[in-house]
């Protein structure tokens, strides 16, 4: 699993095992990879130490056939990940599809779990993309979106522009990066066999979301957020008691992308918290 890593400015060793320091584990969503977090390194390093994986199927790590992508399945890979890399307990951050991982470990290993920080976070209380994805889980739509995904490139641009609340706050070079991932062959076998599980791992994580009372929680989504709607923000606080939601006016579904000061401020100021 290729990573990134960025150790604490004030740090005297840039060692990925230096335990002394905090540290801090990025878990990215659908269609990221390390490179979402850019903003939001920079400004945790300052205090972490900071790593900042691409799950297996995405971003630059290896493509695996057949590989069992189902949130419980990621989360143990990612628990293997702490282990190779020397993480005993970590502050985790993870976004969408990545924020809903974080609670499954949150689940399986709060004592590893310093403090949770979900930025809009895949849940059962947004309904929205539920029947696109169920049709895309299915034999006949995998086979569809195959034949027509070459088809589909020139619309990237388009998909970009609706994960932002405002598309002119879209960082000059976005669209080249992730298209550049996206390409890797294997990508598209690993986001249909994502849509597969779906159902599956929303049913999970209506049952899990419950059990995270023990660790504190941060809560951060965008307003205009067209991906997780913000209307589920407060049915799931509501079920976390050990939460705290921030809400970003204007904003999509990409905080940390479009309007980063504020998404890392308010990360921060909850880590920093006593």
């Amino acid at each position: 699993m290729r990573y990134l890593y960025a150790a604490p400015s004030n740090s005297k060793s840039s060692d990925p095992e230096n335990t002394t320091v905090p540290t801090v584990l990025l878990l990215h969503g659908v269609l990221g990879y390390s490179f979402s977090w850019r903003f939001t390194i920079p400004a945790l390093s300052r205090q972490f130490r900071v790593f900042a994986p691409d799950m297996l199927g995405l971003g630059f790590s290896d493509r695996p056939p057949k590989l069992d992508v189902c949130m419980p399945a990621v989360a143990s890979r990612v628990l293997q990940f702490m282990d190779l890399v020397g993480i005993d307990a970590a502050h985790i951050v993870g976004t969408s599809r990545g924020g809903a991982i974080a609670a499954v470990l949150g689940v399986k290993t709060p004592q590893r779990i310093i403090h949770l920080v979900l930025a809009a976070p895949v849940n059962p209380w947004s309904r929205h993309g539920m029947a696109q994805t169920s049709l895309l889980g299915s034999p006949p739509g995998a086979a569809v979106l195959r034949l027509v995904a070459p088809a589909l490139r020139p619309f990237y641009g388009y998909f970009l522009e609706r994960m932002y609340g405002d598309p002119r706050r879209i960082p000059s070079g976005t669209l080249a990066a992730y298209t550049q991932a996206i390409q890797i062959p294997g990508t598209l076998d690993h986001l249909l066999r994502v849509a597969s599980c779906w159902r599956a791992d929303l049913s999970y994580l209506e049952q899990i979301y419950t059990e995270l009372s023990s660790i504190p929680t941060l809560l951060v989504w965008g307003d205009r957020d067209g991906a997780v709607l913000p209307q589920s923000a407060r049915e799931l606080q509501n079920r976390m008691a050990n939460s705290k939601l921030v809400m970003l006016p204007g904003v999509g579904h990409l905080p940390y992308e479009e309007s980063p000061q504020e998404f890392n401020d308010a990360v921060l100021e909850f880590l920093s918290a006593k």
